[in-house]
């Protein structure tokens, strides 16, 4: 699998995942409670700008972010048809400002930072007996090294419909994405079993 992280030495990377973790569900709060298009363009400014300021090339940054900008601005349109442009206007600013926060500490974060963060954060949880904190961990972690694979697939997809000379439609590769992720989701869910990976602490009480 590829890797969403970037090397760099800038601000964010320099910030501890806790921090960035804490910070990026402060600002979904902040966003999702707001409905001022002023504010919530200030927020989406200051999203995008710490997104931009990762060492990253115009062309590779806008890539990574085109199949969920292009769900955006569909989730706007049909806003647009069923409701004032205010209401579309403020669902595609939340989201934006989100895409790019998350995009940014994504690729401002090792993946296993990402796990041993998420991780302990839940053990709390498990202490009470409600989860797995190691579960959780992993399942982020998971999430966070399919997506480079989704994008991937979306582009091949897209390559395939022009190089047959038909008009390519972001919304006709969602299916096909659905069915291909599935896949191997079911793939690793069963190395991961096969290793035993899940569970483990488990296992090793009852020996």
């Amino acid at each position: 699998m590829q890797s969403l992280y970037v090397e760099g030495n800038t601000f964010l990377h320099r910030l501890a995942p806790g921090l960035k973790l804490g910070g990026l569900v402060a600002f979904s709060i902040a966003v999702f409670l707001s409905g001022s298009l002023v504010f919530l363009g200030a927020l989406l400014s200051f999203a995008a700008g710490l997104y931009f300021t990762l060492p990253m090339r115009p062309r590779q940054a806008l890539a990574r972010l085109l199949p969920i900008g292009a769900a955006i601005l569909l989730v706007g349109g049909f806003n647009l048809i069923f409701s004032p442009w205010q209401v579309a206007a403020v669902s595609v600013l939340r989201l934006s400002a989100l895409m790019f926060l998350a995009a940014a500490i994504t690729a401002a974060t090792p993946v296993p930072d990402f796990i041993d963060t998420v991780t302990r954060f839940a053990m709390p949880l498990e202490r009470a007996g409600l989860v797995k904190a190691a579960d959780i961990g992993l399942a982020i972690g998971l999430v966070i090294r399919f997506v480079p694979d989704i994008l991937q697939r979306y582009h091949a997809i897209r390559d395939a419909h022009r190089a047959r000379g038909v008009r390519f439609r972001p919304s006709g590769a969602i299916v096909p994405l659905i069915i291909l992720t599935l896949r191997d989701a079911d793939s690793i869910a069963d190395a991961i079993d096969a290793r035993g990976i899940r569970g483990g602490q488990e296992k090793r009480k009852t020996k």
